[in-house]
């Protein structure tokens, strides 16, 4: 019994030897935690106390004190701040009463194409409408708005609003719906939107490429007359802005202004509808390069082969064949990029009475051409019968054997020069009625006539330069 008692005196001792130190630790760590428990309450506490004054006031303290405009805290929804579904906003603000007023103003960001063929142009613009819808109104201190997206829109009333004889047209997605809604405590709203909108534009071509056009981009309302709706231009002329850096290729934008006029239709009635007016000026130095400046060569050309021999026959044809063919391209090439209307354009007129004139400098040589055969016939007839009376060749004239060298060269040698055209002169030998009997032929019995083919190239290289010029200062002063 004894050895028993001494054995677990002897574990208790070794125990505690061994963790002795740790049980310590631990009692220690559980009296910190208790401490720090105690301190925290006690905070705690202190920080839930109301504060009192002087009088046993409660104060409030500044640093959990919430501001009082419940737009501006984190906690309320918009939805519940606008009272949205306190409302039906599938009927207009004061429906059954008067018109509601919409004010628009428009920032044009650019103006992109004009096409002359499908008649209609593209242009981008911000598009911002304001209105007054008090079931939107709310409270607050400071007055200050509150701004949403596109999300909120699809919940409200908003004017239904679109672009009369638009072809296309999208609001912009990227990287959102570029949409805005601002709504303001006394129930105004400002809803904007960008839109790009291809619309048409009635092209009068007559005067084209020295034109001017006026394009208008019409917005209206689709669904309510101006019983229901009354649209007009917020600021008139100053509605609309436009950016200094909006430039076109091929036209110069001489001005933007705006209208308001009602249109009609039978069978729903009066509409309010708002004109964004622009007039375009055509750039004319482009079509000066491709087309007048060309076609005027190419009539130029055609006068060379006035001061061609006629009788160069492989030089005025090809040349003459090469400007009417040349003319016929350009026209070709300005009228593939036109839309095929029923009347007749400027260029039109330049091109086809340039066309004329290459086409009658043709005309000119075939003239000349063949008067030249009808004199060499004559000249080849007198010859035989100048032959056939005499029965002799006179000793001062030529041999009067016809060859083809004889008609290209006949009367060139040795003649006289007037005003600077050779003249063919044949020598007929004239014989009275004794001296066919006699056969004596006396010199005096020669006369010169005088036969001068060049007269039509000679009166061409006056007439045609002439007409043409004429016809320019016509033109361009009509047309200018």
């Amino acid at each position: 019994m004894a050895i028993q008692e001494d054995s677990t005196d002897s574990a208790s001792l070794a125990w505690h030897v061994a963790y002795g130190p740790l049980s310590v630790g631990m009692t220690v760590v559980k009296l910190c935690i208790c401490h720090f428990s105690t301190t925290l309450h006690t905070l705690r506490s202190k920080r839930e106390m109301p504060l009192t004054g002087q009088s046993g006031r409660k104060i409030a303290s500044p640093i959990f004190k919430m501001s009082p405009d419940i737009t501006k805290a984190w906690t309320a929804k918009s939805q519940q701040v606008l009272k949205i579904h306190d409302h039906d906003f599938t009927m207009r603000p004061g429906f059954g009463g008067p018109a509601v007023p919409v004010g628009v103003d428009v920032q044009v960001e650019s103006l992109d194409a004009i096409s002359e063929v499908e008649m209609d142009f593209t242009m981008t613009l911000y598009l911002r409408h304001y209105w007054k819808d008090e079931r939107l109104s709310f409270r607050s201190n400071n007055n200050q708005s509150m701004t949403f997206d596109g999300r909120l829109v699809k919940k409200i009333w908003v004017p239904d609003m679109f672009f009369v004889h638009s072809k296309k047209s999208f609001t912009h997605d990227t990287t959102t719906d570029n949409v805005m809604l601002r709504v303001y405590p006394d129930g105004k709203v400002l809803y904007s939107l960008r839109v790009t909108v291809t619309a048409m534009c009635s092209m009068d071509l007559s005067r084209f490429p020295l034109d001017t056009q006026t394009c208008s981009l019409e917005i209206e309302s689709y669904a309510y007359t101006d019983d229901d709706l009354m649209l007009y231009w917020k600021e008139g002329n100053r509605s609309l802005v436009t950016d200094e850096r909006i430039s076109l290729s091929q036209f110069l934008i001489q001005e933007f202004h705006t209208t308001t006029r009602l249109a009609f239709y039978s069978s729903t009635g009066w509409y309010n509808r708002l004109y964004i007016n622009f007039t375009l000026r055509r750039h004319i130095f482009f079509f000066l390069l491709q087309t007048y400046f060309p076609a005027t060569l190419m009539v130029m050309l055609s006068w060379v082969s006035f001061w061609i021999d006629r009788r160069a026959v492989p030089a005025r044809v090809p040349l003459g064949i090469t400007t009417v063919l040349t003319m016929s391209t350009i026209i070709t090439g300005v009228n593939a990029s036109m839309p095929r209307v029923s009347y007749i354009k400027a260029v039109d007129i330049y091109l086809w009475v340039s066309f004329v004139f290459v086409f009658l400098s043709v005309i000119e040589y075939a003239a000349v051409n063949y008067l030249s055969t009808l004199q060499e016939r004559k000249e080849r007839k007198l010859r035989e019968r100048l032959m056939c009376t005499c029965g002799m060749t006179h000793p001062g004239m030529m041999p009067l054997t016809y060859s083809e060298m004889d008609v290209n060269t006949t009367g060139n040698y040795g003649l006289p020069v007037e005003n600077g055209i050779k003249g063919e002169r044949m020598m007929v030998q004239m014989a009275t009625g004794t001296d066919l009997v006699t056969g004596h032929v006396d010199s005096s019995a020669y006369s010169h006539v005088w036969i001068d083919t060049h007269v039509i190239d000679k009166y061409s290289r006056v007439l045609f330069p002439g007409s043409y010029i004429l016809f320019n200062i016509i033109y361009w002063s009509i047309y200018s």
